[in-house]
């Protein structure tokens, strides 16, 4: 992890440099559009916010260790606590407050770098977990809590902080933030087309907007967008970025997906208004339900098979 601000570092500042002046670009164009065509309107309400909001995030993510790992840990509980509300079960606190701790649990094995007792917290979280119902002396809706319960963990708390794993790598940082990019671009590129070109709708009872043609153009505007910002990994050959794009754009949207499934289920198009956009926490961090994992251990495997020169 970085113990010095990025801010001190060219190849940071000027990262932000290309976000910002991207976000202003597209911010103006899509202001114009909007009179022009309803289509645009939340796309330039989601930029807006994007370019006061792109600042804060890129000032905390700049700051030195370990403040972009506590970053990861507070957006993780804070996407915990949206998700139980979303769930219908955050006032079962037991539940609610033992994901908060394995959270901060998980956060402090990656800050004091014992990891190698990351991949077993999920099953302790379920054994206490089981242990609610025991000691409450309480069966009601106990399978339902549980399993919800579980799954927030999985999903908010030992994905997400995959992240701050990557932290620990050469160029961490730049990674996380080099992903990130890639998830918002992707997403929204496949949103655009699919709005405006798409005609074959895979997933129309789960993701209406989802269709074949969006998600095959995210595919080649991400790869193609992975090889323009190949500086930002440590490692800039082939396999690295065309492998960082594929699993942003594949397993990105799986994520996207099984959160559409639950709200869905639920009959809930947002739970609740995010600063960035009108959508919630979860629809920023969907992406890396399963992304966050299948490329840390990606990577690793890639460094064994193709090591830095």
């Amino acid at each position: 992890m970085n113990d010095t601000a990025l801010w001190s570092e060219a190849l940071y500042r000027e990262t932000v440099g290309l976000v910002i002046i991207f976000l202003l670009i597209t911010g103006v164009a899509l202001f114009f559009l909007r009179q022009k065509n309803p289509k645009f309107t939340t796309a330039w309400i989601s930029t807006k916010s994007w370019i006061f909001a792109a600042p804060v995030i890129l000032f905390l993510i700049g700051l030195p260790a370990p403040y972009p790992l506590v970053t990861i840990i507070l957006i993780s509980i804070f996407s915990a606590k949206t998700f139980f509300r979303l769930v219908g079960i955050y006032h079962r606190t037991w539940f609610v407050w033992l994901n908060y701790l394995f959270i901060m649990g998980l956060g402090y094995m990656i800050y004091s770098q014992k990891t190698e007792y990351y991949n077993l917290t999920p099953m302790a979280f379920l054994f206490a977990g089981s242990l609610i119902p025991i000691l409450r002396n309480s069966y009601n809706h106990m399978i339902q809590y549980l399993a919800l319960s579980f799954i927030g963990f999985i999903f908010m708390g030992w994905s997400i902080l995959h992240l701050g794993l990557i932290l620990s790598f050469d160029k961490g940082i730049y990674i996380v933030l080099y992903l990130y990019i890639l998830a918002e671009f992707s997403f929204n590129s496949a949103i655009f087309f699919s709005r405006f070109f798409g005609k074959t709708k895979l997933l129309e009872r789960i993701s209406p907007k989802f269709t074949l043609e969006g998600f095959l153009f995210s595919i080649v505007i991400t790869i193609l967008l992975a090889w323009g910002m190949r500086h930002m990994l440590p490692v800039r050959t082939e396999p690295y970025w065309i492998a960082s794009a594929i699993i942003i754009t594949f397993f990105g949207r799986c994520g996207d997906l099984i959160l559409s499934v639950f709200r869905r289920d639920l009959g809930i198009k947002d739970s609740g208004v995010f600063i960035i956009g009108r959508e919630d926490i979860l629809a920023r961090v969907d992406k890396f339900i399963f992304a966050a994992p299948i490329f840390y251990y990606t990577f690793q495997i890639l460094e064994k098979i193709y090591p830095p020169s």
